[in-house]
């Protein structure tokens, strides 16, 4: 009787022994195909990371993904949803003064505030825009890391004209504007859109130089019009200047990290409060070191 006892025992041990070690293998098992599987806690979907170079803690960037915007608040910065697999458009822009933003389309606000529909001109200096668009894959149960440097999208464009044969001093104001300029930029194909714009910009007077800056998007169409209206101190008489400005700034949508600079001279043959004025030998200086004369 105690034989049968021990040999029930033993039994009923190794039956215990057997089922923990299938227990184990079973959960070792399970173990191995998720870490297999699964290397994020997202294995469904993908998550997105950036890293912005070259700017600083104060500047304002917006990150946008298929629409989805959200504020860039540091970099690396996460995007705070998580991706279906597959392509995706990425965009990232900040947000400077003199520029309103509707989903990937960067517009430089109106003078007064206009509505564009009145056909107003855009403000002379917005700030200084900078962009970054690119399609970007994303995996499931992976995190991309996008390292990135946003690209400026305006250029300051400085305008000197010398005055000679005339009486400088007389000069009461200098107003212009400019057309065939762009106003709106599209983020998401990094280039200008939309219809041709105009600016209104005032012109300083140093000695016998007037001078003027602007910042641009960029030229648009085929002709670029400069059109001056000079006001003068004695008895408030005008005169109208308008210049073809197509050839002086064929090169301006090169680089726009550079500042360009066009100078020219206001001539008049007896004096410039009595004849009419006429501005003659344009030089655009692309960058400090490429230029081109009318």
């Amino acid at each position: 009787m105690e034989a049968i006892l021990n040999k029930e025992g033993r039994m009923k041990a190794n039956l215990h022994i057997s089922m923990m070690a299938t227990a184990a293998v079973a959960l070792l098992a399970v173990s191995c195909v998720k870490d297999t599987l699964y290397h994020t806690p997202h294995p469904n979907k993908g998550a997105l990371t950036i890293t912005l170079q070259n700017i600083t803690a104060s500047d304002n960037y917006v990150m946008d993904v298929d629409g989805q915007s959200s504020d860039i608040t540091g970099s690396p910065f996460t995007f705070p949803d998580l991706l279906e697999a597959g392509a995706h458009r990425l965009v990232i822009h900040n947000r400077p003064e003199g520029f309103s933003f509707d989903g990937v389309m960067a517009y430089v606000n109106t003078l007064g505030n206009k509505s564009r529909a009145d056909g107003t001109s855009i403000i002379p200096l917005p700030g200084y825009l900078f962009t970054f668009s690119q399609e970007i894959t994303i995996t499931a149960d992976d995190t991309l890391r996008v390292s990135l440097v946003p690209q400026q999208r305006v250029r300051d464009l400085q305008l000197e004209l010398e005055v000679t044969q005339g009486r400088p001093e007389l000069i009461q104001s200098v107003t212009a504007t400019l057309s065939g300029i762009a106003g709106t930029f599209d983020m998401e194909k990094g280039q200008t859109s939309g219809e041709p714009a105009s600016t209104v910009l005032s012109f300083t007077r140093e000695g016998n130089m007037l001078l003027a800056d602007t910042r641009l998007l960029g030229t648009m169409e085929s002709t670029q019009t400069l059109v001056l209206d000079i006001v003068f101190a004695d008895g408030g008489r005008t005169q109208r200047i308008e210049v073809d400005m197509t050839e002086a700034l064929k090169e301006f949508n090169n680089d726009m990290s550079t500042t360009y600079c066009v100078t020219g001279t206001l001539e008049t043959p007896v004096g410039l409060e009595e004849s009419t004025a006429t501005i003659t030998g344009w030089e655009a200086i692309d960058g400090g070191n490429v230029s081109a004369e009318l």
